[in-house]
């Protein structure tokens, strides 16, 4: 009678062990869902921040052109003092 019972008991710990055991693959598949939802919005936030990166790139492409201008019109300028100092120190 002592196994019939032993078997007893270890058959409801193994149940209560199996069903602990299915509430936590549960709550663990839920966490797997919230993180896949959260990795799908912050990939989808990424994709918008490279895109608003790339058109601040490009507008910053533009006015460093008008920058870029300037800087060459004062090279120019400081090529031709040169090259007039250069002249003067010929004669």
């Amino acid at each position: 009678m002592q196994a019939l019972d032993d078997l007893s008991l270890n058959l409801r710990i193994l149940l209560e062990r199996y069903e602990a055991l299915q509430r936590e693959n549960t709550q663990l598949k839920e966490n797997i869902e919230q993180q896949r939802k959260e990795l799908i919005r912050t990939h989808s936030e990424l994709l918008d921040l490279q895109q608003k990166n790339r058109r601040i790139a490009v507008a910053n492409a533009m006015s460093d052109a008008e920058t870029n201008e300037e800087a060459l019109k004062r090279i120019n300028a400081l090529i031709a003092q040169v090259d007039r100092a250069i002249a003067a120190l010929k004669k």
